[in-house]
């Protein structure tokens, strides 16, 4: 839940550090429970995140208050945590628990969007194709490993703006059509 939480609006590479400061400080839900905004907002405020400080600590304390400081292995449980939304919950569901559920963040979307597509425009993360996407992909044995992967290939092939179609190892399956080969050809 911390990894999720800083990594929201946030790159990796600078949440690495501080989250492995923040876990050394706070190593479990229980001591977090017990901790002051200030001292949690130094971490937060690293990654401009400073705001999000009593999300931490309020999460924390509602994990320990209702299910005493263990995590729920269900998406509704997970999601009364404050702070806790949809993509958090199937993240914690996926990798702590090696459930089959489904996540989707704007880049497992843009993917599934592309790879199948799905011509969707605006907000296309809570959309029903995106979510029956998600559930079907994320239906296999290691799924925590499974988002791992999509969310590196989100990442460094099937970027925002432009993607990297040439290096795409999935492309001959792809349905996406980048604009610039939907040009006509000059027969001249």
């Amino acid at each position: 839940m911390v990894a999720e939480f800083m990594l929201q609006r946030t790159k990796a590479e600078q949440v690495r550090p501080v989250y492995q400061k923040f876990l050394h400080e706070y190593p479990d839900v229980v001591t977090l429970s017990k901790a002051k905004i200030s001292p949690v907002s130094k971490y937060t405020r690293t990654l401009g995140i400073h705001w999000r400080a009593k999300h931490f600590i309020q999460a924390a304390r509602f994990v320990v208050k209702n299910y005493s400081g263990r995590f729920p292995s269900h998406r509704n449980k997970l999601l009364a945590i404050p702070g806790v939304g949809e993509y958090v919950a199937g993240a914690i569901l996926t990798v702590a628990f090696h459930k089959p559920e489904w996540v989707i963040d704007a880049n497992i979307a843009r993917v599934f969007n592309r790879y199948y597509n799905l011509k969707l425009t605006g907000e296309i993360r809570r959309k029903k194709k995106i979510v029956e996407k998600s559930k079907l992909f994320f239906n296999h044995p290691d799924p925590g490993k499974l988002l791992f992967c999509i969310l590196d290939f989100s990442a460094r092939i099937c970027v925002p703006g432009k993607p990297h179609c040439p290096e795409c190892l999935i492309r001959s399956r792809c349905r996406y059509t980048p604009k610039t080969k939907l040009k006509s050809i000059n027969p001249h």
